[in-house]
C-alpha cells in the first residue's frame, strides 16, 4: 500500500510539473526540458559506464546535450538570424569529446564513440526536437504554443492507461515476450483505441487540426511510443536491471518515464511535416 501511495504521489507531481511548465510559457518549458535533457543524458551515461565499461567524459556528454537543447530552443523561439553560431559550441564539444578519446590509452575508442553518440541521439536530440513541435499551431506573431507538445504526452498517457486496462482484462497474445513479457497485442490495441478517442476529444476543443489529423497523430504516437518502450526494455534486459534509475520513487528513472517520448517526438514531427502542419 505504501508503494502504491508513493507511486501515485510521484506520478501526480510529475504530471503537474510537466503540464504546468508547458502551459505557463516558453521560458518554463525551456527550463524544464533543459533539466530533463541533462538528467536523461546523465542517466544514460551512468548506465553505459556501469554496465558497458565506457570511459568517455560524462560531463562532456551532459554539457553537449544541454547545449544542443538550448541551441534548438533559441533557434526556433528567438528567431536568431545566424543559427550556426548557436550550434557552434555544441559541435566544438562533440569534436573535443572524440579527439579526447584518441589520446586516452585506456579506452576502447569505438565503444566510446558509439555510446557518446548514442547519448546525444537517443537521450538528448528528441528533447531538442520538441522545440519544433512547440512552434506548431501558434497564434499570429507568436513563436510558442503548448498544444502539440502537450498532446504527445496526453496520447502517451492515454495509450499507457488503455494498454494497461485492456491488457489486464483481455490480454492473451504476447507482443515480444522475450523483451517485455507483460505487453500483449490486446493491450496495444486497447491503448491505440483510447489514444484515438483522446485525439477525437482534442479535435473538438482545438480545431487547429481536423479530427482525422488529430487521430492520425494519436496513432503515430502510439506506434512510436510502444516501439520506444520496447527499445528501452531491451536495453535494460541486456543490462539485467529493472529500472534505469531511482530518481522518481515508484517510477524508476528519467529514461523509464520518457522512453516512449524519445521515439514519439521525431516520428510525430515527420507526420506533421507530411500533412503540412509544420
Amino acid at each position: 500500500m505504501k508503494k502504491f501511495i508513493v507511486r501515485t504521489l510521484t506520478g501526480a507531481a510529475f504530471v503537474a510539473v510537466l503540464i504546468g511548465s508547458m502551459l505557463y510559457g516558453k521560458s518554463s518549458f525551456g527550463a524544464l526540458f533543459t533539466v530533463i535533457t541533462l538528467l536523461s543524458v546523465n542517466e544514460f551515461c551512468t548506465l553505459t559506464k556501469e554496465y558497458k565499461g565506457t570511459t568517455f567524459s560524462k560531463g562532456l556528454a551532459i554539457l553537449g546535450g544541454c547545449c544542443l537543447f538550448i541551441a534548438s530552443f533559441l533557434t526556433v523561439h528567438m528567431e536568431y538570424s545566424r543559427p550556426f553560431l548557436l550550434y557552434a559550441p555544441y559541435m566544438a564539444i562533440v569534436a573535443y569529446a572524440f579527439i579526447r578519446q584518441m589520446f586516452d590509452q585506456r579506452s576502447k575508442p569505438l565503444d566510446n564513440f558509439a555510446y557518446f553518440t548514442l547519448s546525444q541521439v537517443y537521450a538528448a536530440l528528441p528533447f531538442a526536437l520538441l522545440n519544433m513541435l512547440s512552434t506548431g499551431c501558434t497564434l499570429p506573431g507568436e513563436t510558442y504554443s503548448y498544444l502539440l507538445p502537450l498532446s504527445i504526452f496526453i496520447f502517451i498517457w492515454s495509450n499507457d492507461t488503455g494498454a494497461f486496462c485492456f491488457g489486464c482484462l483481455l490480454g492473451r497474445h504476447k507482443m515480444f515476450e522475450r523483451i517485455s513479457p507483460k505487453k500483449t497485442w490486446e493491450g496495444f490495441a486497447g491503448g491505440a483505441f483510447v489514444a484515438t478517442v483522446a485525439g477525437y476529444v482534442i479535435s473538438i476543443f482545438f480545431p487547429e487540426m481536423n479530427m482525422w489529423e488529430w487521430m492520425g497523430m494519436a496513432l503515430v504516437t502510439v506506434a512510436a511510443a510502444t516501439l520506444g518502450d520496447l527499445i528501452e526494455s531491451s536495453m535494460k534486459r541486456e543490462m539485467q536491471i529493472k529500472d534505469s534509475g531511482n530518481m522518481l520513487p515508484g517510477h524508476g528513472g528519467i529514461l523509464d518515464r520518457f522512453d516512449s517520448t524519445l521515439l514519439a517526438v521525431p516520428c510525430v514531427i515527420v507526420y506533421l511535416v507530411f500533412i503540412g502542419i509544420l
